[in-house]
């Protein structure tokens, strides 16, 4: 049975736990469990990270911890009884875990962004640190102090962390996190500016130390042992600053004692700010101990001899800017003159390079330098282990800036400065050595007294240096004396002189001494500074053994009695420096005098008048025996010295307050608590004081009082203190004595108070000293009076102060002061004495905020006051609190509320420290707002809302109130990790809207109704909602469990509240419509349910109010849409929310969906459809917002916002919208490079615009112009863009119509500017290389799929030189989870309603529109090329099958080609690279119109590489070599052979006798392609080079094997009669640039249009044109590469029309007849392999579908008539190369070749291909007769006689067979928009020509061939030229028209693209790009009035209506 459990709340769970058993929970190691019942050893309960799954799990596996439950029951919550740094450290830790994982998978993205990649390591060794911390602390085994020391470092360690991962800033006290509803919101403001303060600005260090490592010298001539002395230096004042610190080095120049390091570390301490400085050096001596002469010999001398040897010298202030752990090599240098030593270091400085040089070029001190900062406790902690390992302390000379008083310090520094000594008898001058001593009282010497520096110990005695020769010697070295203080009484330092002999055994002979006592008879010791010693003559060491007997004698010159004057005279003096640094002895007499007063007393007077010239050192090392004196010298004589004795006392106070003695406070704090004694010093005391302050207003000089004043503290401690020792003593007497006293003095106080004074007077300013210290005074007054008594003293004083002070009195500020003080005081804290001193706060505060003076003070004092009420809230005293927040409220909330709007309303200041402050300010007035407001109850609100007596004011007063909450509300408010401060904000902030909606309903509504104020309430309360840190969902489980746990969903409340409210606003709704819809929906799109389902409903009642109001919702729905659009860009909103919106899903919770609501309604129609809209409009701002998150720009993201930009112009006519959108589209189309898509994009808006002088307003990023400087700009920036795309021709058309305009206005300069930049464009196109892009078919299927997409089909123009496969990988990069359909049939509907994503890709063929350029003989390539790929509507894909039974003999009789001709919704190129599928047709063609196509397109490609040869437009002959050559050895193979076998045999023609027109049709192609092959051949013997002429007589020969097996033995009289001819537009006779000369001798022929007058649209191929015999060319001319090149030096990078995307697709088989190894007719297992990867034209070759397995028969060598055999493949050929060709030439073994080609991969297919023509000039084709002139029908007429409208199949003609030229009965039908197929299908027939003849064949026939009259009198829109007439069949033109120019405003000349006259004539040139600009840039409707259907188009009106003006 299972039990709740009792005690067993909380545990963590020790193994994981997998859940299997029935309603287990899965349970992970580590995971903390709460424990709800218990059951035979199994728990039930749930992981706390997801309370809502509750199962049960084994005892075993949870280790319990003792917990405290809150809300014991159902709700219970339950909080481990650990230690809150522990458990704040394991919530942290988990949700860094889940955050550093992230941090990888971000990191492995980017591969490494720097950032991310080191914080995801620095993170990883923090947590590994933290952790185990953790373990230390849950150890328990820690001492306080390293408990201490641990915490802060895990408290460090974790804000580090957060601080990092931007989390929240945590607030703390002593390490544990603070509850905020535990402690004042100023207290917690607080906590949180000092966490953010010491997070951005540490303090800066007042104290420095250096540490010095010795490392070693490097010299190359050492030998000898070396001591080294560093020293500080001032070079400023000349003087050393510190001791020395002195190494010993041995011969090889590294320290003696390397394994003590404290003889080679020291720590040069206590240096302070001003020391770091420029000027003050680390100075390094250098001695070296050893011979005289550092060159001498080796001599019998032993002597050791201390000499100068280098110095070395290093700026501190270098040391602040390196790299603090450098190691410094230091240059030393050595002196020139030896007597010149004592100052080198100074000449180094200086730089007075004659002085010094190196002591040698390689000689260095290496050493490491390290500036520390921090006081010595602190560095012992951070850097444990130098302390540890030893080091040595260096002191600084004299002490530091601050005296700590248990500091214990006795050193005398002695400098041997310099002597005078005589010769001596001498002949040179004397080597002098000094020896030091110091002896005891005794005359002993004392043992290691001497120390030449810190490092190494002191010794007994100490050597100086030698100088050579020198008899005045300066040595300026410092030794230290460290005796101890008892044995300084009596003691003396002796110095020995000794002349060092270099001779002989090197001796030390003593030749005199001088000495100096310690401490003088009256105890002082030797007085720092310079001392001229006696030189005594001495020459036995005996003489010295009895100190008694020298000591009598005189030791200094100065010291000498008058009438010495013969030791005067003496020449010999010795010069020492002493320096004492003594915390116990003095130097000072009269110091010594006053503490020894007793034995003086006549000297009293003087004594306390010289104190205060003794400094203050002095002072503070005697300061309990100071003070003992001065009490002593009270009691005894306290008429007498009274006075005196309390100035000495003030002056010693004050001493105290400087900085440098201020830690002596605490000495005489404790003093007057343990040692004090004078009992009866307070009536004195009390008496002088009194007297001074009577004495204020009448003094002259108030300097003096104000030092009492100053002191008033101590004084009253004194008092207080002598007062409760005579209590103690007596028992309580004379109190009331002592209080009369005391109430007297406060008298004597509050009358000098009183005094209203100028702000300068020396008064005002005492007064403000008085201020300044009398708060610290209630302190002492409380140990003997009352609470009360004491606030009584207080208020009557504070009270006392003038009221009406003056602005700029500094005495206000005082005042301030002096009150933030008391507030802060122990005294305040009282409730008793708060209530006493509260109204005096108050009145100053409210007297300074009502002026806005002080007010970062008036903050400091508010703070205070709503602190101290938080803590004593508690029951005893809540009379009390709330008495007091009733007083604060009245005086204080309207001017809190006053003074943060005016706050932040300021403009900042500019200064970085000034704007802190004011941030500072700011949020402390916030925080005591927040502390107010928390702490009213109902009956404070109550009494507030009361206490408005009219109703102006308390709107005043709420308009006020809800602006600060907003201003609250701001993200700038709070740093952005102060997310705890911002939930304490939000609750305090709804809790009193809660209060004040109450007072909104009962005094603003019906007719008392105020819109200010409601609107004010609504907007506040969306703006809460909207809150970033309110949005629950984007925080992390953790956080939001505790969010919802402390506060619930504030959002939800305020939602309620919301609706509630507007239930109440009955009719004066309408006030608010549409103003608030924009809000409301801002809060709907909040993700949150509960919100929604609340909020929903206001918007069916504002459109139910707004449709009752004026009968319809125009201005809900306008509203609606526009905030949608705003909001959703933002990036708010979700797929949730639609359902909102929409019919199907019911909301759950307590309101159905806005549509069902709708559906009641009366106007539920026009509601319903509202509602379509806006989801219809959601779906596509969710797809755009999910787009654009998305990092580079994309096809998606295109697509996406043409899609709405559609929606905005189509279906909400929302003008401004739509332009906004056309930006943002061009913005994107710039960025990802798409220039002619930019400048198409842009024309939607210049479109808009008209030529017209209306001002417009500023609008995006266009200033305010008018619309015609609007236009030109626009004009501009799209010719730019253009250019940039190389879209030339359409620039041409805009640069046209800016011309036009300039010539109106006469502005010839922009004229000829504009003409320039045409001409240019022209050039561009004649002279630049132009890529022809390629097309492809894309299919997005499934439903995952974004809507804009969905279930569509696509055509896309490819970038520059992609194919398939990069495009193909580029889509699936854009749709990572999309599946690549392996086939090209349409999918079926299980794929479209998938919840998947499917693409399916294979590329297209474009058919051009402007047929008329194309078929143009003499119009270059380049200009061509433009036509072939711009303004496309459809798009072609053939797809070969077999239907019926295969014949394996000839697969030719059954291969039909299933065509796929998509119409798209707009041309492209357009505003986006890829438009929608419109319309798809499907055609079959027959086997044998597919074999006419073919040859026919063969035919055509032949005759256009002759033109081209005999015009000379080729640079070399080798494109018409190898095309020659594919068609002959094709044929002679016997290529046209199999379509005599397919459909010229008996058979065929009996069982179709409706094809024989077509069989007719077929055999003319062959005789004329027979024919056009001999005439090649002629033209090609004149042109061919001599290396090629082998090849051309093998084709010649080939061809009569050819001709012959055609049956062809001569051409019929009327083919030979006149040979075809090749030119034949109908303009020729009016433009024949180029001449056509296809007779030998050049004659010229004007002749019809015949299909050679049709270039191909395609690209030139080399498909048919890389058979066996361009290897062959290729061979002979040596330069396979460049005739391969020469031919595709086409505008396309093709090489292929396998590869090209305008040949047919990958599914097209053969047209031409193969033979049975060939066919495509598959085994069974390779059936569904058409369905083949992502379908290629290029790469993919029709055995790409159709693989046939490699069988040994196929793999013998192909071409076996073939001398050239192929190079070596690329490797990317394999594959494809042994793939099955349908080519009808092949024989089974040519068919599949392994063996690789040198030709690409294209190539390879190709050659496979184009050997059938060989054989078709055998075959039975007649020679081709002259085409008669035809007079036909038009286009119309032709289309009629098709089988049918859409048919493919060729037209029957009437005609006989033979009768007509071939070329002149095109069928409009056949030809039609058929591109050929492609290269491995074509038969070695290029698929060059795939012009879409059919409208235009007949049409142009008709038109050309007109007599002139008629064509005269022809529409010019015919006469023009075919694309007008060939427009797309029943296309609507797109919904806006890039060039509508339906009203012109003015009478401005029209563009000549815009005026053509009625009866012009027709144009000899090719349709200028101008002319083409309506039709050509395929967006102008009215322009495609005459259909080729005939039916005239009636322009559809713009649907726009103007609102232009406004943009």
């Amino acid at each position: 049975m299972w039990i709740p459990t009792e005690n067993e709340k909380y545990g963590v769970v020790l193994a994981s736990f997998r859940g299997t058993v029935q309603h287990g929970l899965p349970l992970e190691i580590g995971d903390t469990v709460q424990l709800l019942e218990k059951c035979e050893g199994w728990y039930r309960g749930f992981v706390l990270k997801n309370p809502n799954a509750k199962g049960i799990f084994p005892c075993s596996y949870i280790y319990l911890k003792n917990a405290h439950i809150k809300n014991k029951g159902q709700f219970e919550t339950v909080i481990p009884m650990e230690d809150s740094v522990i458990t704040e450290m394991t919530s942290t830790l988990r949700d860094w875990g889940a955050m550093w994982k992230r941090l990888y998978v971000v990191k492995s993205a980017q591969h490494t962004h720097k950032n991310e990649g080191d914080l995801f390591h620095r993170l990883w060794h923090v947590m590994n640190e933290i952790l185990d911390l953790r373990r230390q602390v849950l150890v328990g085994h820690l001492t306080n102090d390293r408990m201490r020391d641990v915490k802060h470092h895990i408290t460090a360690r974790l804000d580090w962390g957060n601080e990092q991962l931007c989390l929240d800033l945590v607030p703390r006290r002593e390490f544990s996190m603070v509850d905020p509803d535990e402690i004042s919101v100023t207290e917690l403001f607080k906590l949180m500016e000092h966490r953010h303060r010491k997070k951005e600005t540490p303090v800066p260090a007042s104290t420095h130390h250096l540490f010095v490592h010795m490392k070693s010298l490097m010299s190359f001539s050492l030998g000898e042992e070396l001591e080294v002395f560093f020293h500080i230096y001032d070079s400023r004042e000349n003087r050393p600053l510190s001791e020395r610190f002195f190494v010993r080095l041995n011969k090889n120049g590294v320290p003696k004692s390397p394994e003590k390091t404290e003889r080679q570390c020291t720590l040069f301490v206590d240096l302070g700010s001003s020391d770091l400085r420029k000027d003050v050096y680390i100075v390094v001596h250098i001695i070296r101990i050893g011979r005289m002469g550092a060159g001498e010999k080796k001599n019998l001398c032993s002597v050791q001899y201390r000499r100068p040897f280098g110095c070395a010298v290093v700026s501190i202030a270098d040391l602040l800017t390196a790299d603090s752990k450098d190691d410094h090599l230091l240059k030393v240098y050595a002196c020139n003159t030896e007597s010149e030593w004592h100052q080198i270091h100074e000449s180094i400085i200086r730089k007075i390079s004659s002085r010094y040089n190196l002591a040698g070029s390689n000689t260095g001190l290496a050493v490491s330098l390290q500036l520390l900062h921090g006081d010595i406790e602190q560095l012992r902690r951070e850097y444990m282990v130098l302390f540890t390992r030893g080091v040595s302390i260096t002191k600084k000379l004299g002490f530091s800036d601050i005296i700590m008083p248990g500091d214990m310090r006795n050193d005398l520094y002695i400098t041997l400065e310099k002597g005078e000594f005589e010769k001596g008898g001498k002949s040179v001058a004397r080597n002098v050595e000094i020896t030091v001593y110091v002896l005891d009282i005794d005359g002993q010497v004392m043992k290691s007294y001497v120390a030449a520096g810190s490092g190494e110990p002191g010794g007994d005695e100490y050597h100086s240096f030698v100088l050579y020769h020198n008899n005045s010697p300066r040595w300026a070295e410092q030794i230290k004396l460290p005796i101890p203080v008892d044995m300084f009484r009596g003691s003396h330092v002796r110095f020995e002189f000794r002349h060092c002999s270099t001779k002989d055994k090197g001796e030390k002979k003593l030749f005199g001494y001088s000495f100096v006592p310690l401490m003088q008879e009256d105890g002082r010791t030797l007085p720092d500074g310079t001392h001229e010693l006696i030189i005594h003559k001495c020459e036995e060491n005996a003489n010295l053994q009895d100190s008694a007997r020298y000591l009598k004698l005189p030791f200094s010159k100065a010291n000498l009695p008058g009438n010495n004057q013969a030791v005067k005279g003496v020449k010999e003096s010795f010069w020492i420096t002493s320096f004492l640094c003594s915390t116990k002895l003095t130097q000072n007499g009269d110091m010594l005098d006053l503490l020894k007063w007793r034995a003086h007393p006549e000297r009293i007077n003087d004594s306390l008048s010289k104190l205060k010239e003794i400094d203050g050192s002095e002072i503070v090392k005697f300061l309990q025996d100071t003070l003992d004196t001065l009490f002593g010298i009270l009691d005894e004589s306290s008429q007498r010295y009274g006075l005196k004795v309390f100035d000495c006392l003030v002056h010693i106070i004050n001493l105290l307050q400087d900085s440098k003695f201020q830690h002596f406070k605490p000495v005489m704090d404790t003093y007057i608590e343990s040692h004090f004694a004078g009992a009866l010093s307070y009536r004195d005391l009390i008496k002088v004081l009194k007297w001074y302050v009577d004495r204020i207003i009448d003094a002259e000089h108030q300097d003096h009082i104000q030092q009492v004043l100053k002191a008033s503290e101590y004084i009253f401690k004194y008092i207080v203190q002598s007062r409760r020792l005579f209590a103690l003593a007596t028992g309580g007497q004379n109190e009331e004595e002592f209080r009369c006293c005391v109430h007297e003095l406060f008298m004597s106080i509050r009358f000098f108070l009183s005094q209203e004074n100028k702000g300068t007077s020396p008064v005002t300013q005492t007064q403000a000293v008085f201020l300044r210290t009398f708060p610290a005074v209630y302190g002492e007054l409380l140990k003997i009076f009352t609470v009360k008594e004491v606030a009584g003293f207080v208020k009557e004083t504070l009270g006392s102060l003038p009221a009406t002070a003056h602005a700029e009195c500094p005495l206000e500020a005082v005042k301030l002061q002096c009150m933030a003080k008391t507030v802060e005081s122990q005294l305040y804290v009282n409730p008793d004495s708060r209530c006493t001193l509260l109204p005096v706060v108050l009145r100053l505060l409210q007297a300074h905020m009502q002026e806005q003076r002080d007010l970062v003070m008036c903050a400091h004092i508010l703070t205070s006051m709503l602190s101290l009420i938080r803590k004593d809230d508690s029951v005893t005293t809540e009379p009390a609190v709330s008495e007091e927040v009733d007083l604060i409220v009245e005086s204080l909330l309207g001017l809190l509320l006053q003074t943060i709007l005016e706050i932040t309303n300021r403009p900042q200041p500019a200064g970085t420290n000034m704007r802190l402050q004011f941030q500072d300010v700011t949020g402390e007035f916030v925080a005591c707002l927040l502390a107010l407001l928390r702490q009213m109850t109902d009956k404070h609100y109550q009494q507030l809302l009361q206490a408005f007596t009219s109703k102006d004011d308390l709107r005043d007063f709420l308009l006020q109130i809800f602006t600060v909450f907003r201003i609250l509300i701001r993200p700038e408010m709070f740093p952005k990790d102060w997310t705890v401060m911002r939930l304490v904000t939000n609750n305090v902030i709804i809790t009193t809207v809660l209060y004040l909606s109450d007072a909104l309903r009962k005094n603003f509504l019906n007719e008392k109704f105020d819109y200010k104020v409601w609107d004010s309430y609504f907007y506040l309360s969306v703006i809460f909602i909207n809150q970033p840190c309110l949005q629950l969902e984007s925080f992390s489980p953790s956080k939001r469990k505790k969010i919802l746990e402390k506060y619930g969903d504030m959002r939800v409340m305020m939602g309620c509240e919301i609706f509630s409210m507007w239930q109440n606003l009955g009719e004066h709704k309408l006030n608010f419509i549409p103003a608030m819809i924009g809000p409301f929906l801002e809060v709907t799109l909040v993700p949150q349910p509960d919100l929604r389902n609340v909020m929903i409903p206001i918007f069916h009642d504002m459109m139910d109010w707004e449709q009752r109001r004026s009968g319809n919702f125009k201005q809900v729905e306008a509203k609606l849409i526009d905030k949608l659009d705003s909001l959703m860009s933002e990036g708010k909103g979700d797929e949730t929310y639609r359902e909102l919106f929409n019919s199907i899903i019911p909301l759950f919770g307590p309101y159905p969906s806005l549509l069902k609501k709708i559906e009641r309604e009366t106007w539920r129609e026009s509601g319903i459809s509202l509602i379509a809209t806006v989801t219809r409009l959601m779906e596509r701002l969710l797809d755009y917002r999910d787009c654009m998150k998305l990092g580079e720009v994309d096809g998606k993201k295109i697509g996406c916002t043409v899609s709405l930009l559609n929606f905005y112009k189509t279906e909400l006519n929302k003008e401004e919208m739509y332009i906004r959108y056309i930006h943002k589209l061009y913005d994107l189309h710039l960025k990802a490079q798409n220039y002619t898509e930019a400048s198409y994009t842009l024309l939607l808006y210049d479109e808009l615009l008209e030529w017209s002088e209306r001002p417009l307003r500023e609008f995006l990023n266009y200033p305010m112009q008018s619309e015609w400087q609007r236009k030109e700009y626009l004009h501009l920036t799209i010719v730019q863009n253009f250019d940039r795309g190389k879209c030339w021709e359409n620039g041409i058309i805009l640069c046209r119509e800016l011309a036009d305009q300039y010539d109106s206005y006469y502005d010839y300069r922009n004229l000829s500017k504009m003409r320039m930049m045409e001409a240019s464009l022209y050039d561009k196109i004649m002279d630049q290389q132009r890529l022809e892009p390629e097309f492809f078919r894309v299919g997005f299927y499934g439903k995952k799929f974004p809507f804009f997409l969905r279930n569509k089909e696509f055509v896309c123009r490819g970038h520059d030189y992609e194919r398939l496969e990069a495009f193909q990988q580029r889509m699936l990069n854009e749709f990572p989870h999309a599946i690549a359909m392996q086939h090209v049939n349409q999918p079926d509907q299980t794929i479209y309603q998938a919840e998947a994503q499917y693409l399916q890709i294979y590329a297209v063929s474009p058919i051009p529109e402007s047929q008329d350029v194309l078929q143009r003989d003499g119009v270059p390539d380049n200009i061509k090329s433009f036509y072939k790929v711009n303004h496309i509507w459809r798009f072609r894909y053939d797809r070969p099958f077999h239907k019926g039974t295969k014949d394996k003999e000839n697969e030719f009789k059954s291969l039909w080609v299933e065509r796929t001709t998509l119409t798209l919704v707009q041309s492209l190129p357009g505003i986006s690279r890829w438009f929608e599928v419109d319309k798809r047709e499907l055609v079959e063609v027959s086997p044998l119109e597919n074999a006419i196509e073919v040859i026919e397109n063969k035919n055509l490609q032949l005759r256009t590489l002759i033109t081209q040869c005999q015009s000379r437009q080729m640079q070399n002959i080798n494109p018409l070599t190898m095309c020659l050559n594919g068609v002959i050895d094709a044929a002679v193979n016997g290529g046209l052979a199999r379509y005599q076998e397919a459909f010229f045999v008996k058979d065929y023609v009996m069982n179709h006798p409706e094809d024989g027109e077509k069989i007719g049709r077929l055999r003319e192609l062959m005789f004329e392609q027979a024919h056009i092959l001999e005439y090649g051949l002629a033209v090609h013997e004149k042109f061919v080079p001599q290396d090629m002429k082998p090849l051309h007589k093998k084709l010649v020969d080939q061809f009569h094997v050819m001709k012959s097996s055609l049956g062809i033995q001569e051409f019929p009289a009327y083919v030979r009669a006149s040979p075809v001819h090749f030119n034949g537009s109908p303009r020729n006779s009016c433009r024949n640039s180029v001449p056509n000369i296809l007779s030998l001798d050049g004659a010229r022929v004007v002749a019809r249009r015949s299909p050679l007058t049709y270039p191909s649209v395609n690209r030139y191929s080399s498909s048919s044109l890389s058979s066996q015999a361009s290897n062959e060319v290729s061979n002979i001319t040596g330069q396979s590469e460049s005739s391969d090149e020469v031919f595709n030096m086409q505008p396309s990078p093709s090489t292929s029309s396998l590869s090209s995307n305008h040949s047919a697709s990958p599914n097209v088989t053969s047209s031409a007849p193969s033979s049975a190894r060939g066919s495509p007719q598959l085994q069974d297992k390779h059936k569904h392999s058409r369905e083949n990867s992502c379908l290629s034209p290029r790469e993919r070759p029709v055995s790409a579908i159709f693989p046939t397995p490699l069988d040994p028969a196929q793999v013998k060598a192909p071409y076996q008539n073939s001398r050239y055999q192929f190079k070596k493949a690329s490797p990317n050929q394999i594959g494809d190369t042994i793939l099955p060709r349908s080519d009808p030439n092949l024989s089974a073994p040519d068919k599949v070749r392994p063996t690789f080609s040198s030709w690409s991969l294209d190539s390879v297919k190709e050659v496979n291909n184009t050997q059938f023509s060989d054989t078709v000039g055998k075959f039975l084709s007649p020679p081709v007769p002259p085409r008669p002139p035809y007079s036909g029908s038009s286009a119309k007429s032709i289309r009629s006689q098709s089988p049918g409208p859409m048919s493919r199949s060729p037209q029957k003609s009437s005609m006989p067979p033979f009768t007509p030229s071939p070329t002149e009965c095109q069928s409009a039908g056949l030809v039609s928009n058929s591109p050929v197929l492609s290269g491995s299908y074509s038969s070695g027939i290029s698929s060059l020509s795939r012009c879409s003849v059919s409208e235009a064949s007949g049409t142009e026939a008709t038109a050309g061939d007109h007599p002139a009259h008629l064509a005269a009198t022809m529409p010019n829109s015919v006469s023009s030229g075919s694309d007008e007439l060939i427009r797309r069949e029943n296309k609507t033109p797109p919904p806006y028209s890039v060039y509508e120019r339906t009203n012109p405003r003015r009478p401005v000349p029209l563009p000549h693209s815009l005026s053509i006259p009625p009866n012009a004539d027709p144009p000899a040139l090719p349709p200028k790009p101008h002319q083409i600009r309506t039709s050509s840039m395929k967006l102008d409707q009215a322009s495609d009035s005459r259909r080729a259907d005939g039916v005239p188009h009636v322009p559809r009106p713009r649907p726009l209506p103007r609102k232009v003006s406004q943009l």
